[in-house]
């Protein structure tokens, strides 16, 4: 049995119980928002179970890997470990050179949190070539993937060849962004046949169905600008990609929908989420940024972390980590850091526009006002880069002997 079939026969598993105990919730309502589709729990053996969903804290997911011209093993390794001591809820290992089933091997072994795959990605790199694959590749690397025990893999199976065709038609800047979705349309084009993930969908629900896998559906059509606005083909993914849900759900296999990342403009961030929780019966949305403006390149963790933060409060429930290097290399092991850290951040803020102000930032408030610096440490978000820069004792070099709460302590007396 399966999270959500469990959840459907009224049981509440230990894994939902561990969840709701981490995430302040009561079991009964988590096990009905499981039921419907709302929650899912992520597992892999040997890791705290993951809930992501409505009423529960905004989730972080890091994505590393090697590409086919940057390849150290090692230094992923470095990566994923960075990233989950930094806060990372979740690892994507999107691996493309080298040994990739070592490196998934090797990332499982390091961290301790769930690991997200793209099997498109490996089959294209093992064929060397989209142009090379059959369907039967595709379904054997899923088959391998999920027997080594990964917690989800993502598909991009939301679009048609009709699809590809409207397109083709829309007047967009940046055309198609998304990797794997490129992958699957190069090769429907190249053979003229319609999505594979789409003809073999049973057949990859079943497969992950037996080891309670996690579906992600992927949103290939999503802008890549924030002059590309939503058209057809990205309209058409959604309500695609939650019928696919749907089917999913009724035959027990727990499912996560992708949907709205990429450049999104800031006045529209809010609307396009509400839009994808209608349409998606409010199932957990995953969002890779979304970047409100394409000029912040070398800061684009930055501008992410913005549309992340309104992302979260309008009611994403797992973002997907943008690094410095975003647009332009492969990350190294300082972006990761900084990249987790501001997906981090816009997590927080995204948690008290819909939950509330945190207790963490007033214990951190008291600690400033009375002048506790160990104490701020304590409750900041990364206390040691914070100790690093004040590194001056009792004081603020800032103020110094100036402190404009020291002072009004002396009129006001608090």
């Amino acid at each position: 049995m399966t999270q959500i079939e469990d959840a459907k026969s009224g049981k509440i598993t230990r894994e939902m119980a561990c969840v709701a105990l981490d995430e302040r919730i009561a079991p009964e309502i988590l096990r009905k928002r499981i039921a419907s589709g709302e929650i899912v729990i992520v597992t892999r053996r040997k890791c705290k179970p993951l809930g992501i969903g409505k009423g529960l804290r905004t989730k972080v997911n890091v994505n590393l890997g090697t590409s086919s011209v940057v390849v150290d093993p090692d230094a992923e390794i470095r990566k994923a470990m960075i990233a989950v001591e930094h806060g990372a809820d979740t690892i994507s290992d999107l691996s493309m050179g080298s040994d990739i089933d070592e490196i998934r091997r090797a990332i499982s072994y390091a961290v301790s949190v769930p690991l997200t795959t793209v099997p498109i990605y490996q089959t294209t790199a093992e064929k060397g070539s989209f142009h090379k694959i059959d369907q039967d590749d595709l379904i054997r690397i899923i088959q391998k993937q999920v027997q080594e025990g990964v917690s989800s893999v993502v598909i991009h199976a939301g679009f048609t060849l009709d699809t590809l065709t409207s397109l083709k038609k829309a007047s967009r800047t940046m055309g198609m962004v998304s990797k794997g979705g490129s992958f699957t349309a190069a090769w429907m084009i190249a053979h003229k046949k319609e999505n594979p993930f789409l003809e073999r969908y049973d057949e990859i629900l079943e497969m992950l169905r037996r080891r309670d896998v996690v579906l992600s559906l992927g949103n290939a059509m999503r802008s890549g600008c924030v002059h590309d606005l939503s058209d057809k083909p990205q309209l058409s993914e959604i309500q695609r990609n939650a019928e696919l849900a749907r089917r999913a759900n009724d035959v027990g296999v727990q499912t996560i929908i992708e949907g709205m990342g990429g450049h999104v403009p800031v006045k529209e961030i809010v609307a396009y989420v509400k839009y994808h929780k209608k349409i998606a019966g409010n199932r957990p949305l995953f969002v890779s940024g979304p970047l409100p403006t394409d000029i912040a390149v070398g800061y684009d963790h930055i501008a992410a972390c913005v549309g992340a933060s309104i992302a979260s409060g309008a009611g994403a429930d797992y973002l997907c980590a943008i690094t410095p290097s975003e647009h332009l290399a492969l990350p190294n092991i300082d972006h990761i850091r900084e990249g987790t850290i501001a997906f981090r951040i816009a997590a927080h803020i995204g948690d008290s526009m819909k939950y509330g102000l945190s207790d963490r930032d007033l214990n951190l408030a008291r600690m400033r006002r009375h002048r506790d610096w160990e104490g701020q440490f304590k409750f900041a978000l990364e206390g040691e880069k914070a100790r690093q820069i004040h590194s001056s004792g009792d004081t603020c070099t800032m103020c110094g002997d100036f402190c404009a709460l020291k002072i009004m302590e002396q009129y006001l007396g608090h």
